[in-house]
Formats: structure tokens, sequence, C-alpha cells
């Protein structure tokens, strides 16, 4: 089964049991990579040679309860003899935006390695569940583990940064 991938990682450092427990319970449980990949966009432009499209313009990018929208995203895929396409990768750039029910991210650009099973989140990364908002320039989740990491350094190899983070602290109830 797997785990909570966006937030499970951040659970170690919750204030308290409770915040544990609501940090933990992330919409991506679960998610299934397997499903199809549904994309709308205003144009799409074919290199079959390549075994990719490019799609631009509002690119809307749905599978199951993941969604992630961007200016631009590049769809590497393969095509069996006699197949469909299937999708390997999926590259966004461009007000990248990911949503499933209880998390929003944003980031500048977003890598989804569909064979391996993991979501890479690059440039000024916002990542926010309910009151709890997280930043940093680069958060990678693997959506089989449910492992998922934040890292504040600047992906070129930059000057180091920083990840910072505002937690809910759940009032107690019954006690004055």
């Amino acid at each position: 089964m797997r785990r909570a991938p966006v937030l499970a990682a951040l659970a170690l450092l919750a204030a308290s049991p409770a915040a544990a427990q609501s940090l933990a319970a992330s919409a991506l449980r679960g998610h299934d990579s397997r499903a199809p990949i549904d994309v709308d966009a205003d144009r799409i432009e074919v290199l079959e040679a390549a075994s990719e499209a490019i799609f631009s313009g509002n690119v809307k990018v749905r599978q199951g309860s993941l969604a992630i929208d961007a200016a631009r995203i590049r769809v590497a895929y393969d095509r069996p003899k006699g197949g469909d396409p299937v999708i390997r990768r999926l590259d966004a750039d461009g007000d990248v935006r990911l949503r499933s029910p209880s998390e929003e991210a944003r980031a500048r650009f977003a890598i989804y390695d569909v064979e391996n099973r993991i979501l890479t989140l690059i440039g000024g990364v916002e990542l926010a569940r309910g009151k709890e908002r997280l930043s940093g320039n680069r958060l990678t989740i693997n959506l089989e583990t449910g492992r998922s990491t934040l890292d504040g350094r600047a992906s070129d190899g930059g000057a180091p940064g920083r990840v910072t983070g505002r937690f809910a602290v759940p009032s107690k109830t019954g006690r004055p």
C-alpha cells in the first residue's frame, strides 16, 4: 500500500500527535500512477520521430485525483508496434500547479517520471495543505514509497537556500 507522498515526511516535524495525524492523511495516498492520463491544451505539436508531443497554452493534465496545470508540457512516450502511445515522462514549465483534493503546490518546473512514479517540482516551490505552508527550491515525491523531500538548495548548485514552513497547532479541547 502506498503511503502519503507529499507530507508524510513532515509529520515528524509537527508540534503535536494530533497535528502529525492530520499531516499524514495525504490525498495522494494510494495514487494510481497507472491510471490513464488525460491532457487538454490550446495546441499540440507531435514530433513522431522523437516520440514526443508538446502541449502548449493553458495545459491541463489529469490522472485520477492528481492535476497538473502549466503553460507548456512536453510528453515523452513509447509506441509499441500496433499499440497506443504509452507515456513515460511529462516535463512541465511555466506557472506549474500540482493539485490533489487536499494539497496544492506551485513551482517554475515539474517533472513527472511516470515509469518510476516520481514527481519533482523545481524552482520557487510552495506547498500548501490546509493551514500548513512549506517553501523551498526542489520537492521530490516518490508515489510508490510515499517518501517526500523538500530541499532549499538551488537546483543549479548555486547558493544554498532554506526550507521554510508554517504549521497549524490544534487547540486542546477540554482544557482551560
